[in-house]
């Protein structure tokens, strides 16, 4: 039940579907929450964020009555835009900030899950998939146009590899996945991928787009040879394959919440609470976990809106911590939550 309605656009019957045991958990563990005036805060970015948001929102409903949540998946890049101009109270994003094109205003990035980005793909017979950095780049470069060329060959010497021709699937809208996968692609093979690494990239024509992750995890579902970039939450709600893909470390992993958690522990963690876990060291960890951050100006607008942020970030992570791995994602590291509720403290809000 988590899974299927964590792919909905809208998240206006979450506290309605979100599973009785959840709810009861998360209000029995804060019996005594003051009840906020009320608040209705409005929020987009990231749709890799958005299985969690969905959950974690439901289950901050019946703990704050007054507090109404709205959180649209409209892509990392379309997140960090409506941010800048105010047209949101606070963003989900997987990418932090060109240099450039950040606020002028003070404001936070508040960590909350991180999950994988899996290669998942599917292929007529083939159930078992391992694939290098440099095999990757030619794939999604189209370079590689069958599934039995040479190169996926030597990385799956005991796979009978079929000759049908790959479809990749990417995003079409402004995306922090397409931003980390590429990111990957350029730190692990930068002698075969010369796309370059962003929200947005220029695809060759041959491939296919979709909007959101659970738009290229349909396209991969129902094209037979395609391969995709997809977070994990969407990859096993659509029953997706994906590859065990090489590490910095030599060793193939499979991306799983263990993995991305290793990736994690291998990153460093900056005073800002911005950190890389792509291609992270580690013989265990996965190349290509992606963290999301929600990101809130530091001075709030209203006394009522900032309470709820406050209230809304401090159950992200406590309760909401508990309900990551609902709808697979993995928990904060315990030190980078203790930086992350601290961060909270620092909003500056309005007496009235």
């Amino acid at each position: 039940m988590l899974r299927s309605f964590a792919r909905r656009g809208g998240i206006v019957l979450a506290a309605l579907m979100l599973p009785v045991a959840l709810i009861g958990s998360a209000s029995a563990a804060t019996p005594s929450a003051k009840q906020l005036s009320s608040a209705t805060l409005n929020a987009d970015g990231s749709t890799f964020q958005l299985a969690f948001n969905q959950v974690v929102i439901g289950a901050f409903k019946p703990v704050q009555k007054s507090v109404t949540i709205n959180y649209q998946g409209n892509g990392s890049g379309q997140g960090r835009t409506d941010f800048t101009n105010k047209v949101v109270d606070w963003a989900g994003t997987d990418a932090v900030y060109a240099a450039a094109a950040a606020p002028t205003e003070p404001f936070f990035y508040f960590p909350t899950v991180t999950a994988p980005i899996t290669l998942s793909y599917n292929v007529s017979g083939v159930n078992a998939l391992k694939l290098s950095p440099d095999t990757a780049a030619k794939i999604f470069s189209t370079a590689i146009t069958t599934w039995d060329d040479p190169a996926i060959a030597a990385d799956n010497p005991k796979v009978k590899l079929p000759s049908t021709k790959i479809t990749v699937v990417h995003r079409t809208d402004g995306s922090g996945t397409t931003q980390n996968f590429t990111h990957w692609l350029q730190l692990a093979a930068p002698s075969d991928w010369t796309l370059g690494s962003a929200a947005t990239v220029q695809w060759p024509a041959s491939t296919q787009g979709g909007s959101g992750n659970s738009g290229v995890a349909n396209l991969v579902k129902t094209t037979n040879g395609a391969i995709g970039y997809v977070d994990f939450s969407d990859a096993k709600a659509s029953g997706l394959k994906f590859a065990a893909v090489k590490n910095s470390s030599g060793k193939y992993i499979v991306p799983n919440l263990v993995s991305a958690q290793e990736a994690v522990n291998g990153a460093t963690v900056n005073a800002d609470l911005t950190f890389d876990p792509i291609n992270a060291s580690g013989a265990k960890a996965y190349p290509i976990t992606s963290p999301t951050w929600i990101i809130a100006y530091q001075n709030q607008s209203t006394a009522a809106k900032g309470q709820a942020l406050k209230a809304f970030l401090n159950f992200i992570y406590s309760d909401g911590q508990k309900l990551a791995s609902s709808v697979d994602f993995a928990r904060l590291p315990a030190g980078m939550l203790k930086q992350a509720k601290a961060q909270v403290s620092k909003l500056v809000i309005p007496a009235s």
